[in-house]
Formats: C-alpha cells, sequence, structure tokens
C-alpha cells in the first residue's frame, strides 16, 4: 500500500533543515573571530536564543515560502538550485536586517557563512535524495495514480511526457473522453477510454491521486462537472496551461516536464503545519500507548475470560484518499460477528451507510463497558504512530460505507483520519449522518493546529463521562 511518501519526506526535511540550521548557528556564533570582535557575554542568552529560533525555524518559513518544500517529483536539479538559492539569500538578509534591528554587531560573513552553508548541506542532501528516490520509481514503487481527461493528441501528448519521465513515478490509470460513434479516433487505447458519466465511479472503485486535464479546447464546456465532482471529494486536478474553466478554486501553480500547470483543490493546507500536526501525533501515540499500556492489558484478561475468540478486532478501513489499512482495537462483539450484520440491518438506529445499534445482541459484556469508556479504541494509537490515522481527523470509514457516498461525502477521505474530531465531541451516536459528514468537511476546510487541540481538550471529558457513546 502506497504511504504520503511524499508529505513524510517533506517533513523530514524540515526537521533535518532546522537541525543544520541551528548547528550551523552555534558553530558560527562561538567562532573564535565572532567571539573576540564581540564581547559574546555583553548578550543575554534571550538575545541568541531569539536569534537561534529565527534561524531554525523563521529561514524555514523562508524557505517555504520559496516553495523549497513543495513536491520535488517532477521538478529538475536547476529548478531546485533557483528555489535553495533564492530562499537563503532571502534568509540571509533577513538575518543580517535582525542582527542589526536588535543592535549585535555580527561580523558580516556571518548571514553569508550561515547561508552557504545551509545551501551546500542542503543542495548535496537534495540532489542525493532525488536521485535515490528517482531510481526507486524506476523500478515501479512510490507510484502516483493519474487519470486524464481527453483522448485525443493532447492526451497523449501528456501521456508520453510521463512515459518520458519514469523517475516521476506517474502511472496512467485511465481516459475521461465523450466519445459517440464510429467517426471517433482516439489517439490513446480505447480500452482504457471511459466516458465522463464514468468519473464518480472510476473515483469510487480507483485509486485516483490526480486527474489531470489534456483535452481539446472544445471539451472545456464539458469539465465543469469534472472539476467539481473531483473538487467535492478531494482529489487534486492539474490542467495545462492553457486551458481553463469557470468556477475553479484556488489554483496552486507547479509543473508537468516543460509545461506550467495549476492544481486545483479545496483547501492547500499548510506543509510546515502538517509537519508539526505530524510530530504531535508520534508524540501523543507513543505517551498514549505508554498510559494506556496497563488498561489495555487488563482489558485483555477479561476479554479472554468473558468470551472466545481474539483479544484485538483488526479491520480493513479506509485512510487518506480511499487507501485501505487494518484498524485495531479491542474485541467487544463475538468472534465472527460481522457474518451476523446483515441478519441485524433493519434494526440500524443511524441513518445513511452506517451502522449503529446501542443494544447489539453481539456486543458481550465487558464489550460493552469497553465501547462505552472508548477503551476499545486504546490500541489505534498503533494507527496513529504507524502514520495510517492521526490523534484528530474524521473517523475512518470501512469500505462498504465509502462505496454508498455521494456527492461532497467521499472529500471526508481528504485528510488523514482520526481518533477523534468534532464528531467525537459532538454527541457520536446522537447525530445524524448528515450532520456528521458536515462536521467532518467543516474539520477540513478550517483545519488548523489551534482546532486539533480545541478538540483534543474536549475529547477528554466527552470520553470521561461517555457522551453519545454506545
Amino acid at each position: 500500500m502506497l504511504r504520503e511518501l511524499g508529505r513524510r519526506m517533506h517533513r523530514i526535511w524540515l526537521i533535518f533543515d532546522v537541525s543544520i540550521c541551528i548547528v550551523l548557528f552555534s558553530a558560527l556564533v562561538y567562532h573564535p573571530q565572532f567571539a573576540e570582535s564581540n564581547n559574546l557575554q555583553a548578550y543575554s542568552p534571550v538575545a541568541i536564543g531569539i536569534m537561534a529560533l529565527f534561524t531554525g525555524f523563521g529561514w524555514q518559513i523562508i524557505l517555504g515560502r520559496c516553495r523549497v518544500y513543495e513536491s520535488h517529483r517532477r521538478i529538475n536539479v536547476s529548478q531546485l538550485l533557483r528555489r535553495l538559492t533564492m530562499g537563503n539569500s532571502i534568509g540571509a538578509a533577513t538575518l543580517a536586517a535582525a542582527l542589526f534591528t536588535v543592535g549585535i554587531e555580527a561580523p558580516p560573513f556571518m548571514p553569508v557563512a550561515l547561508a552557504v552553508g545551509i545551501f551546500t548541506v542542503q543542495a548535496i542532501t537534495r540532489i542525493s535524495a532525488m536521485i535515490l528516490l528517482r531510481s526507486i520509481r524506476r523500478s515501479g514503487r512510490n507510484f502516483r495514480n493519474v487519470l486524464i481527461v481527453g483522448a485525443g493528441p493532447r492526451a497523449l501528448n501528456a501521456t508520453n511526457t510521463i512515459l518520458n519521465h519514469p523517475e516521476w513515478g506517474l502511472r496512467v490509470i485511465g481516459y475521461l473522453d465523450d466519445w459517440y460513434g464510429e467517426d471517433f479516433r482516439p489517439s490513446v487505447p480505447i480500452d482504457k477510454i471511459h466516458k465522463i458519466v464514468e468519473l464518480p465511479e472510476l473515483l469510487r472503485n480507483e485509486t485516483v491521486d490526480e486527474l489531470l486535464v489534456a483535452c481539446p479546447r472544445t471539451m472545456l464546456i464539458t469539465l465543469t462537472p469534472v472539476v467539481n465532482e473531483c473538487a467535492l471529494i478531494g482529489v487534486p486536478v492539474t490542467v495545462l496551461a492553457d486551458l481553463f474553466g469557470d468556477q475553479l478554486p484556488a489554483p496552486k501553480v507547479g509543473i508537468l516536464g516543460s509545461h506550467t500547470t495549476l492544481s486545483f483543490a479545496p483547501v492547500h493546507h499548510n506543509e510546515l503545519e502538517l509537519m508539526v500536526k505530524r510530530v504531535v501525533d508520534i508524540l501523543g501515540a507513543l505517551v498514549g500507548l505508554l498510559l494506556s499500556a496497563p488498561i489495555v492489558a487488563v482489558a485483555a484478561v477479561l476479554i479472554r475470560l468473558d468470551s472466545k475468540g481474539p483479544i484485538f478486532f483488526r479491520q480493513e478501513r479506509c485512510g487518506l484518499n480511499g487507501r485501505r489499512f487494518e484498524m485495531i482495537k479491542l474485541r467487544t462483539m463475538n468472534d465472527g460477528a460481522d457474518a451476523h450484520k446483515h441478519e441485524l440491518m433493519h434494526l440500524n438506529e443511524m441513518d445513511g451507510p452506517v451502522f449503529k445499534l446501542a443494544n447489539d445482541p453481539r456486543i458481550t459484556p465487558i464489550g460493552h463497558f469497553l465501547r462505552r469508556t472508548s477503551i476499545d479504541e486504546f490500541p489505534q494509537f498503533l494507527n496513529v504512530l504507524v502514520g495510517d490515522m492521526s490523534l484528530v481527523g474524521p473517523r475512518p470509514p470501512t469500505q462498504e460505507e465509502v462505496i454508498c457516498y455521494e456527492g461532497d461525502t467521499r472529500r471526508r477521505l481528504s485528510m488523514r483520519p482520526g481518533l477523534t474530531c468534532y464528531w467525537q465531541v459532538g454527541g457520536r451516536n446522537n447525530i445524524s449522518f448528515a450532520e456528521w459528514i458536515q462536521l467532518d468537511l467543516m474539520y477540513i476546510d478550517t483545519w488548523s493546529l489551534l482546532n486539533d487541540l480545541v478538540i483534543l481538550l474536549k475529547t477528554v471529558p466527552t470520553v470521561i463521562f461517555t457522551r453519545g457513546a454506545s
């Protein structure tokens, strides 16, 4: 299963850059020439600390604004070096201005030396990583699935561009074109062509990481429903620069070989904040596993004494962009309970594709207690630790539920699923499915680290007082 390697690499680069910036800053600040020409002891640790914080974190914000932390999948070495040069040059200038502002008469070489050092390390490591990753992609791993709109020469040209760059790790899985009659002369394999009306079904049944618009201008009138469908469910849309549609979401500039592109996504989340979110997830999962270990151990003994079957319940769920993973919970039902689910469907207390039954006869005596206290969810800290889930995010649905999604419901898969979200703190089983989806979409559209913190704080009393649980 393809994980979000791109995002993980960006976070690794951020952590790496913060480290080298702080190390190089420390080396320069205590350099003999700096220490002798300036009485270092005359400057408070606070002043030095502020400069170190700027170098470690403010510098990264500047690099981010210069697109250093965007995907390197489709750019070449010269483009990467231009971004690094621009970012580090601005960083050096900003640091020099900051030193002058706070009154520290640092040697002129310091900001420049720092920028040169950071640029050198970044260039060497990134080019090396680029070579390694592109070698991996050429072998057929770490790929992204691309669906192309159009079946004519422009689509063929885009396909050939992708095929000529196997280091990008892109795989064309099909084409969309409203073809009718015997006069249709496609430039691509006809067995891979689908009608535009089939797009919702394709998005439900296939993993689509990107939709590339490479159709004739005569098809522009048909693109609005295509882009809207992808925007509803969170699939990025990339349009070659000479094609434009109406009522498009805010674009993000990218490239495809020599072509300038615009990527349309409902929300462009800040990569630095997403990295912080992942760091919090890892730390929170480790703390959660440590604190919950004794409780899980006791629960495991009670489950074993209460009924036959495994201690843990493993179920395939849909994560980011619909990718499947195995979610782990403590077993709260009789072994093999899923086989009897259809017998109870007429008793379902939730609308929509979700099945919930407060007095489900399949739940074991100890299972009722584990569910009401949410103890059965504790093993999911493992899912958070490995990256399949987050501490905060929409709850991961089953494939059976996802197949029934309509309209913008599937867009809830455009963010990593979590242990808790607005639904968890807003009533859980006491709200309708439509309200549940609206809460999830609101979370995605308004996501911030502060919102995550608020949800986590609200989750604690919700779990303690078992509000809405069953």
